[in-house]
């Protein structure tokens, strides 16, 4: 079965995270995405807690996000490699790049050369600021974004300050912005015919998944304050609490669900407690109803209160590590972790986040090693066997 972006060839100048993931979206839902890294390769690949698959050149988190693509190396300060570029992006739809703004103009590869070289481009470039204002050509980092995006302002416990999450929340928030961003772009072009760039920013897009706190301050001027485990509805029965082993999140945020919570703790006295008998008291007298709560649920574990409070329909959550999580019975549903064979084994990775009935994400292609196609795909782009020794011998690729 046919997946929605089969047929699409992407050529994808991205390092590190945000720009990988967009694309390996993509990829995992049939794109054919050509991986250009330079000769010594792409950062991500070195690194992360694991020495053996640093030293090979196939880190972890590298894997992650370039599964399904194929690389090719080159170097991109050598005019012959700018040459086999042109030759690429004229049988391609899209290209991606992450670089600082002018980076890609300077090489002779920018949206305006490459436009020129197909005119039906989409070219999709990320970055922390986007192409336009005062910070345009300053370098972004995660963290960096998610100081000034308003994300750590509103993360943790005001005793403790501003925290960072606990993952890289605005490459891959800019990487989801970028990948929906393209195909976007493509559907527009079924019915204008046309190309474009695309100029996706990490503070953009956290900002517009910030979109609910923006409104808050813009409507109401209400500036949102850490509050650390708890809902953004300040409702006490949403919040993080101790078990006597372990920890559960409760979501209880109606009236019903509230009044089901306090049968199951054994605590239906305090359902006609004047302090508890509205959301409005329930925020004021927040501390006394933590400390009844507190108090159940230090006879069982986690685990158990979660079972039960699901069974009682008073939703929660335990608070799982990855490695618990990955073995939970609803994932074995659910198609998110794949696993297919990989040079030095079998590797088990994420694809997306979401089910199609037919013709959804797949692992098709094991992340490849360092320029493992470039002569399969300078072939493509119509490179003779012999043109392509040259260049190795010249060091393009």
């Amino acid at each position: 079965m046919s997946r929605p972006f089969e047929g699409v060839r992407i050529i994808d100048f991205t390092r590190v995270l945000a720009g990988p993931f967009a694309s390996y979206q993509l990829a995992v839902l049939g794109a054919d995405v050509v991986k250009i890294e330079a000769r010594d390769g792409d950062d991500m690949r070195f690194g992360g807690g694991d020495k053996t698959w640093s030293e090979r050149g196939m880190a972890a988190g590298w894997q992650a996000v370039n599964a399904n693509k194929r690389s090719l190396t080159l170097d991109l300060k050598k005019p012959a490699a700018i040459e086999a570029i042109g030759r690429l992006v004229a049988k391609a739809d899209v290209v991606i790049e992450n670089f600082r703004p002018g980076v890609m103009d300077s090489l002779g590869i920018g949206y305006e050369a490459l436009s020129k070289v197909n005119p039906k481009l989409i070219y999709c470039a990320v970055s922390g600021f986007g192409h336009t204002g005062p910070e345009s050509k300053a370098a972004a980092f995660d963290g960096m974004i998610q100081a000034m995006s308003g994300l750590m302002s509103v993360t943790g416990h005001p005793e403790m300050g501003p925290t960072r999450v606990g993952f890289p929340a605005c490459d891959v928030t800019a990487g989801a912005t970028a990948a929906f961003a393209v195909a976007s772009a493509l559907f527009q072009r079924t019915h204008t015919g046309k190309g474009q760039k695309v100029d996706v920013a990490m503070l953009d897009s956290m900002l517009a998944h910030l979109g609910v706190l923006v409104a808050d301050w813009t409507m109401s001027g209400i500036k949102p304050p850490q509050i650390g485990n708890r809902s953004y509805t300040r409702k006490p029965t949403g919040d993080m609490f101790p078990t006597a082993e372990g920890y559960i999140v409760l979501a209880v945020m109606t009236d019903a669900q509230f009044v089901r919570l306090l049968r199951e703790i054994g605590r239906p006295d305090a359902i006609d407690d004047p302090r508890f008998a509205n959301w409005d008291t329930r925020i004021a007298n927040a501390g006394p109803l933590r400390a009844v709560i507190v108090e159940a649920l230090a006879s069982d574990t986690a685990l158990n209160w979660a079972e039960r409070f699901r069974k009682a329909d008073a939703p929660c959550g335990k608070v799982y590590s990855i490695d618990e999580i990955l073995a939970h019975p609803q994932l074995e549903h659910r198609p998110l972790v794949q696993e297919i064979e990989g040079p030095y084994g079998t590797v088990k990775l994420a694809t997306s986040g979401f089910r199609l009935d037919h013709g959804g994400a797949a692992l098709t292609r094991p992340p490849p090693k360092l320029g493992q196609h470039t002569d399969e795909l300078l072939g493509e782009a119509g490179y003779s066997t012999a043109e392509i020794a040259s260049m190795r011998e010249a060091k393009v690729i």
